[in-house]
């Protein structure tokens, strides 16, 4: 008996024998494509349902009809003789009579192809094998995201569905032998999510029993919300030792440095998911590019250039700017929609820093680190120290130290060069007319 155990990611079709045994590998594993709408939910449904009786048309021959188009060719039939018995036209009613019996035999093949546009289906007991292991991982981020209303546990879960995706697009187009390199980076990431996702439930748990949970949740930073532990910080009165300069990244917003001079040598620091270069040995989680590449025509506009203009208004040459800090400058996000879509212009500058059209200092940071860089220059970010069995928080001094680490390894790379930020700009708006 084959048996479907469907899922929020797709289903499983199990070969039950008929001792009533449980199997161990299931025959097919189906995936549904990432942010499956309702309707491709249901396509998917469509493909698990009952498979279709057979009616031979001979005993030695293999053509056969589904019970189904037989049923309604019958009905058909008997309702073509009781219209026609009413005195309506035979040319009108043979066509109908014809016709149902042909749809309700081809229309399913149809719509099965239709409804497997939206699936990636594997089978074969080495590929079912491996999808099977990667769906186990999955398994247990879905059911941390169920558990537990959090963004990173939300978006742990989605980025396996995307995992689960591309596994199943290989599995179809290759076998497990030559895929083996792509598909032990994907099971190395599902690996990585699942082991931060169950220490972060344990950091939730230790939190909790020393008190911590009854504590307020930290708003959500540029990114996304900050990682479990951050708490921001009530702004200090700004005051700094003479001689010593600001914060690199965040400016003060003082009467002597007006919003309407701009510095065009700065450059854009922002995270972004993670991808893997060469063998997947290395992480780049953060890219620093110059300003200008903000007017590149593949990043969505007039928003990349909404963002240029507010990005170089009254900053220093050559300074690092996190999205981070404008994000605070903008009324800790309320007054982006005024300024532009950042989500869509980040993702177009990933792409035109991995399309290699652009260039850009690409960096994988550690997970503090990353934390500083994505929060408010006020902000702090606490971590539990498992081993000192104590919470360490990190705050803008050592951002501030990130920020210099960055600024030196960028100070390198335009020792000879700078950045160049692409081809084909657009010109700033304070150049406009």
């Amino acid at each position: 008996m084959l048996v479907y155990e469907r899922t929020g990611w797709g289903w499983l079709a199990w070969t039950v024998p008929g001792d009533g045994t449980l199997p161990e590998l299931p025959r097919q594993i189906g995936v549904l494509t990432p942010g499956a709408t309702l309707m491709q939910r249901l396509a998917a449904r469509w493909l698990t349902r009952r498979p279709a009786r057979r009616i031979a048309l001979a005993p030695a021959s293999s053509a056969s009809l589904r019970l189904s188009a037989v049923a309604v060719g019958v009905i058909s039939l008997v309702a073509a003789l009781f219209v026609l018995g009413r005195g309506i036209p035979g040319d009108l009613v043979l066509p109908g009579m014809l016709l149902a019996p042909l749809l309700a035999e081809h229309l399913p093949d149809r719509l099965d192809d239709r409804a497997g546009e939206h699936v990636r289906s594997v089978g074969g007991d080495a590929a079912c094998q491996y999808l099977q292991r990667l769906a186990a991982l999955h398994a247990s981020l879905v059911q941390a995201a169920a558990d537990g209303d959090r963004y990173e546990l939300r978006r742990s879960a989605e980025i396996g569905q995307h995992l689960l995706w591309d596994a199943a697009g290989l599995l179809q187009s290759q076998d497990t032998r030559s895929a083996s390199a792509q598909l032990i980076d994907r099971e190395r990431l599902m690996v990585q999510l699942a082991d931060q996702v169950a220490q972060s439930l344990e950091r939730s748990r230790t939190e909790a029993r020393f008190g911590a949970a009854d504590q307020p949740r930290g708003p959500e930073g540029p990114l996304g919300p900050y990682p479990p532990g951050f708490a921001p910080a009530t702004r200090p009165a700004p005051r700094r030792e003479p001689g010593t300069s600001p914060l690199k990244g965040y400016r003060p917003v003082t009467q002597d440095q007006p919003d309407n001079v701009h510095t065009t040598d700065v450059y854009l620091l922002f995270a972004h998911e993670p991808y893997y270069l060469g063998d997947g040995s290395q992480e780049i989680n953060t890219v620093v590019v110059a300003a200008a590449s903000l007017l590149h025509p593949q990043v969505r506009q007039p928003d990349g250039a909404q963002i240029h203009n507010r990005l170089t208004q009254g900053r220093k040459p050559g300074e690092i700017i996190p999205l981070s800090t404008l994000t605070h400058e903008l009324g800790g996000g309320a007054d982006w929609p005024m300024v532009g879509d950042w989500e869509t212009v980040i993702t177009g500058l990933v792409q035109l820093v991995r399309a290699g059209e652009c260039d850009a200092l690409s960096l994988g940071l550690p997970e503090i680190a990353r934390a500083l860089v994505i929060s408010g220059p006020y902000n702090h970010v606490r971590a539990f120290d498992a081993a000192a069995n104590q919470f360490i928080t990190y705050g803008p001094k050592e951002r501030a130290a990130v920020l210099a680490e960055v600024d030196m390894f960028l100070a390198r790379l335009v020792a000879e060069q700078d950045l160049w930020p692409g081809d084909g700009l657009a010109p700033p708006l304070f150049q406009h007319p």
